[in-house]
């Protein structure tokens, strides 16, 4: 559904206020009257940050929750860049919370001895254990090359179990949580977590369970990609726009959260046959090719911003890939193409060499569809190679892009660092800020 870009600026506004004031209700009704009895400045400050962290990780598992409606504003990547930087944040303020009494209160060290301990300060120290653990396994998962599924579990595992050791911490110390509704309070952000983890491992698979699709066809395509062409069973598709993405199940029951995200390759006119394309870089990926037809998938989708018709009003695109980063540019043309769009549109796609180009035929094909030129770049062109070579730089925008482009919208995709760049040489030739849309492809 096509919506006013001013709806989703709106619709973010709301869910930063709610965030915020989620985060910091907890602190201030504690301090609503009757007040405990102040135990010192330091004290109380460290025992706020204590709250404030606590609050911040129960609010996680809201922001992981691939809650469409708290997502559409913002896209999927942002939200997922915002829960590691805030994780940190939090990690921050409850790591500071005995620091402080370690360093203002010297004998609190001794609650450290985890045998000898009252069972209050057994639940911190455990709990901060565990959060030590989650923190530095998801920092550096890649350096310590954990399975990315088992990690997955592991990290949901962990933060449950950090979770219910702080609130255990917070209700054996009781000091301000003195009262039955400050204690109901801290118990409502519990039941907002079980909530969410019922609906997500629960109830969200079952739905899942309940659209099935099966596989069509599995397609080779240049740059080491697999075509992969599902068939909704027994319904009538899936709804998107184009540019989104689906987390994909295959292989596994959806009850099991081995799902991966990938974005829509083809029309989004034409729900009931869906088609990702995916490259063959890891574990999961490298079976894709594996798969027959008649095989059954599930999807969780569509989720993400990264679309055209978040944008309808523009009088024209932009499109600048690199690599596989073309797949969401693909389902946005082809779109546009059976809607017979004649908006001006430009393609910019970087890749290693010729036969790298994913989708070379079929961008030649979808060209007399639209009023598209096409400009292809590439690392390690042929002999006698007349197009763009080397990367999308400020020499090759300055060629591409003639004055009318200016006022059109631009869409990137592909490796982080090109993607870097070139939005910071988009924003050096004038092009506004809103006016540039990526897809960070970096959800975990």
């Amino acid at each position: 559904m096509r919506k006013n870009p001013e709806h989703f600026v709106w619709l973010a506004a709301f869910w930063i206020a709610v965030y915020l004031l989620l985060t910091a209700l907890p602190l201030f009704l504690l301090l609503f009257s009757p007040a405990p009895s102040p135990r010192g400045f330091w004290r109380d400050f460290s025992a706020a940050l204590g709250f404030a962290g606590l609050a911040m990780m129960m609010l996680q598992f809201a922001l992981t929750a691939r809650l469409q409606t708290v997502k559409a504003p913002f896209g999927s990547d942002l939200v997922y860049h915002f829960h590691r930087q805030i994780s940190q944040v939090a990690f921050g303020l409850i790591l500071a919370h005995p620091l402080i009494l370690f360093v203002t209160t010297p004998s609190t060290v001794s609650l450290l001895k985890f045998w000898n301990a009252p069972w209050r300060a057994r639940f911190a120290v455990a709990a901060l254990a565990i959060l030590i653990v989650q923190v530095g396994s998801s920092i550096w998962r890649r350096q310590l090359r954990l399975d990315y599924d088992r990690w997955r579990f592991w990290h949901g595992v962990l933060a449950s179990a950090t979770v219910v050791l702080g609130l255990l911490h917070m209700m054996k110390v009781g000091h301000f949580v003195n009262l039955p509704w400050k204690r109901s309070l801290w118990l409502s952000y519990g039941a907002l977590w079980v909530g969410l983890l019922a609906y997500v491992r629960l109830l969200k698979p079952w739905l899942a369970l309940r659209q099935p699709y099966e596989v069509v066809a599995v397609n080779a395509e240049r740059g080491q990609a697999w075509s992969l062409t599902l068939r909704a069973k027994g319904h009538h598709g899936l709804r998107f726009n184009p540019g989104q993405f689906a987390w994909l199940t295959l292989w596994h029951s959806p009850f099991l959260a081995k799902d991966h995200p990938f974005s829509f390759s083809a029309s989004a006119e034409r729900p009931e046959l869906l088609r990702f394309t995916i490259k063959e870089l890891g574990d999961f990926t490298a079976t894709i090719k594996q798969a027959v037809p008649g095989q059954l998938a599930w999807l969780d989708g569509p989720h993400g911003a990264f679309s055209v018709d978040r944008y309808p009003h523009a009088p024209g695109y932009v499109f600048i890939a690199g690599g596989i980063g073309i797949t969401p540019m693909m389902s946005m043309l082809h779109t546009l193409a059976d809607r017979r769009d004649p908006r001006p549109l430009l393609l910019l796609y970087a890749n290693r060499d010729l036969d790298s180009i994913t989708f070379r035929e079929e961008i030649e094909q979808l060209t007399p569809r639209l009023n598209l030129r096409v400009a292809h770049v590439l690392d390690r062109p042929p002999e006698n190679w007349t197009g763009e070579s080397g990367f999308i730089n400020d020499a090759v925008l300055q060629r591409q892009l003639p004055e009318e482009f200016t006022d059109l919208d631009y869409f990137i995709c592909g490796p982080p660092p090109m993607m870097n760049a070139v939005e910071q040489l988009l924003l050096r030739r004038g092009i506004p800020f809103g006016q540039i849309h990526t897809e960070r492809f970096n959800l975990v």
